[in-house]
C-alpha cells in the first residue's frame, strides 16, 4: 500500500511538471511582437526597384524584414528586448535606430549614440527611416583651379619680384614716403656706427693695451 502511494505521487509530480513546461512554452510563443516602420528613398526618388535592393535587419541579422512597394516593412516574431534596427542599401546610408520592447509590449524608439550611451533622444514609432547621404566608394577626382596655380611656390617666386620691381619705384616717387625713408635711414645711421669705425676702434684699443703693458714692463726693469 505504501509503495502504491509513492508511485502515484511520482506520477502526479511528473504530470504537473509537464503541464508547467507546456504553459511556459505557450507563454514564450505568444509573447512575440512585430517591429514596423517605413523606409524613405533619396530625395530624387532613388533608382528603380530600390525596394528590392533594401532590407531591414535587427541586431546585425538576428531578424530580417523586407520592404513592400510603398517602403513599409515589418520584422515579425520578435521577443521583448532591445534591438538596433539598420537599413541596408548599397547606394545610401541610413541612420540606425534602437527599439526597446518591454515585457508588457510597449515600444520605445531612440537614436543610437555609441559615444554617450546615457543620452536618450526619442524618435517616433512606427519608425521612419530616411537616408543621410549616398555612399562614396571612390574618391572624387580633384579639378584644376586657378588658386592652385597662383599659390604654387615656383609661381610665387617669379611673380613677387616682378611686383616689387613695379611697385617700389612708385612708392619711392611719393614725397611723403621718401621723407619717411630718409628719416629711417638717418635714424639708423645715427644709432648704428659703421663697420669701419667699429674695427678701427677695436684695433686701436688693442694697441693701447699693448703699449701700456710694454711701459709697465720697462718700469719694473
Amino acid at each position: 500500500m505504501y509503495k502504491i502511494a509513492i508511485f502515484v505521487f511520482f506520477i502526479i509530480v511528473n504530470i504537473s511538471n509537464k503541464y508547467v513546461i507546456a504553459e511556459n512554452d505557450e507563454d514564450i510563443s505568444t509573447d512575440l511582437y512585430v517591429i514596423e516602420g517605413k523606409v524613405f528613398p533619396w530625395e530624387n526618388g532613388g533608382p528603380n526597384g530600390w525596394q528590392l535592393m533594401t532590407h531591414v535587419m535587427a541586431n546585425g541579422g538576428e531578424h530580417y524584414g523586407f520592404l513592400r512597394e510603398d517602403g513599409t516593412f515589418i520584422i515579425s516574431n520578435v521577443p521583448s528586448g532591445s534591438y538596433v534596427i539598420e537599413v541596408v542599401n548599397p547606394n545610401f546610408v541610413y541612420e540606425p535606430v534602437r527599439v526597446e520592447i518591454n515585457s508588457k509590449g510597449k515600444f520605445r524608439a531612440r537614436k543610437v549614440n555609441l559615444i554617450q550611451t546615457s543620452q536618450v533622444i526619442q524618435v517616433p514609432y512606427p519608425l521612419k527611416m530616411r537616408p543621410l547621404t549616398p555612399f562614396r566608394y571612390f574618391q572624387v577626382r580633384e579639378q584644376w583651379r586657378v588658386t592652385d596655380f597662383l599659390f604654387n611656390p615656383m609661381v610665387l617666386m617669379m611673380i613677387l619680384p616682378l611686383l616689387l620691381i613695379m611697385i617700389l619705384p612708385k612708392i619711392m616717387n611719393d614725397p611723403e614716403t621718401r621723407k619717411e625713408m630718409e628719416q629711417l635711414n638717418n635714424f639708423t645711421n645715427y644709432n648704428m656706427p659703421e663697420m669701419s669705425e667699429v674695427i678701427t676702434s677695436f684695433l686701436s684699443g688693442g694697441e693701447k693695451q699693448k703699449s701700456k703693458a710694454v711701459k709697465a714692463a720697462k718700469k719694473r726693469q
